[in-house]
């Protein structure tokens, strides 16, 4: 077996990583994967590291999962992939109606990614306001402290400066909402109670550019690029409510969100469309990815409305069309491992067991709540995050140069489990497939961490 440290080389000569200055691996390991299995990763020396962030929160079900892998091969051996304008194959059918029936929403449109299924869903909507005479409906509504992917369109919608400000003459500009964040309310204030008060810079938003603006868009609950920050399902329903009553669409980002992470399938389904009603809100858009193929393969969906739909169907010759494609729409393996993830997803009670893991997370974690540098943990469903802080009680940041959630990161990995802190906000984020032996590890190493990590 060639040694990690040829591979590291090797792809340190001819790869540039994502995410990521290359400068650091002057110094910081390359850690090159052999294989994988369930929660764990093994690299080239054999060493293993437990997958506590889900490789970019994608793994749902454990690597190499048994059915997922059972049925990418059996699709191979009949279909690799076929152009999808004026073709169509039974997974992506399969698929497409399964989405549609967990989403309760009409219509299925594939992209190759959350950023591109981002991009269909601001085209779309624009889009949609030109074919039916309100052409000039082209502005969109985000939070601050955003993230929607990093494709232009995706981009511009995001709020967090650090991935947008080098690109800034090149985006468009939307309207920029404070976002519900509860990390920002006051002393004694309750989560609700912040949330609501927030909705009011939303409420103004609309107010004033609902005649020029085509949707709103944001993550439900967890703004997950922007460290985590979460906030109460109230926003979502007077959200919900507010575009109903603006007449502009609603663009919920379930990208990471998305299929149970937050202890219910969608963290939209949090937010119930009055206080009398079980019934759940819906986006008429809802941008899905990540989880969707269980960690395997590149697919996003946008689901929508069958009203939106009506308004592109017409003759060829009226330029009303959604001339919008990827070369690998609809793949048929990724389709094929989507379906085999959803069949997993289905063939348990994976909401009641994440939200008992999630209590476990949360009771190995609470001792932090006392630590001089944490200035809090929050937690909803499978996602638990830490923020570090040098005064919490003034909120005092530790400088960015001085990198605290990194030497996090790099404890971890000693210990072999793989974190990922965002600047100094470290999270938890599993596959749902972690036990109980596995959550004690991934928890102590991460608290031994964050007490080297604030060591002064």
């Amino acid at each position: 077996m060639t040694p990690a440290s040829d591979w590291a080389a090797r792809s340190l000569a001819s790869v540039w990583h994502p995410c990521t200055q290359m400068k650091d691996h002057e110094w910081l390991p390359m850690v090159p994967i052999a294989s994988a299995e369930g929660v764990w990763l093994t690299d080239t020396d054999g060493k293993r590291y437990l997958d506590a962030v889900s490789s970019w929160w994608t793994n749902l079900f454990g690597h190499r999962h048994p059915l997922i892998v059972q049925r990418l091969k059996e699709q191979l051996d009949t279909l690799d992939h076929v152009m999808f304008a004026g073709f169509t194959h039974e997974p992506a059918v399969k698929l497409a109606e399964k989405l549609c029936e967990l989403t309760q929403l009409d219509r299925c449109f594939y992209a190759d990614n959350g950023s591109s299924a981002v991009e269909v869903a601001l085209k779309m909507s624009a889009h949609y306001w030109r074919n039916t005479g309100q052409p000039s409906r082209t502005r969109f509504i985000a939070l601050s402290n955003g993230y929607h992917g990093e494709t232009l369109g995706a981009l511009a919608v995001g709020g967090t400066g650090l991935y947008r400000d080098a690109y800034a003459p090149m985006l468009m500009q939307p309207v920029f909402v404070q976002s519900p964040d509860c990390f920002e309310r006051s002393p004694g204030t309750s989560w609700e109670d912040h949330s609501r008060r927030t909705f009011a810079h939303m409420e103004f938003a609309l107010e004033q550019h609902a005649h020029e603006t085509a949707a709103v868009i944001v993550e439900p609950l967890v703004q997950c690029a922007g460290g985590m920050r979460m906030y109460h399902p109230i926003y979502l329903t007077m959200l919900r409510e507010a575009c109903t009553r603006h007449g502009v669409h609603l663009i919920v980002d379930e990208i990471a969100t998305g299929f149970g992470r937050t202890g219910l399938l969608w963290a939209s389904d949090w937010a119930k469309i009055s206080r009398a009603s079980a019934q759940p809100i819906r986006g008429d858009f809802m941008c899905l990815s990540k989880g969707l193929t269980g960690g395997t393969l590149p697919l996003a969906a946008v689901m929508t409305t069958h009203k939106i739909y009506e308004a592109f169907y017409d003759d060829y010759g009226s330029y009303k069309a959604f001339l919008h494609s990827h070369s690998y729409t609809g793949n048929p393996l990724a389709c094929a491992a989507a379906l085999a993830t959803l069949e997993i997803l289905e063939s348990e009670n994976w909401l009641a067991r994440n939200r008992e893991v999630g209590h476990l997370m949360w009771m190995r974690m609470s001792e932090l709540l006392s630590h001089p540098h944490v200035a809090e943990v929050r937690q909803q469903g499978m996602i638990l995050a830490v923020e570090l802080m040098k005064n919490p009680n003034k909120k005092i940041a530790y400088p960015a140069s001085e990198r605290r959630g990194l030497r996090v990161y790099q404890h971890a990995l000693t210990k072999g489990v793989l974190l990922r802190p965002l600047g100094n906000v470290v999270y938890l984020m599993p596959p749902y497939v972690i036990e109980s032996k596995e959550v004690e590890l991934m928890t102590r190493t991460a608290i031994e961490g964050i007490h080297l990590a604030t060591r002064d």
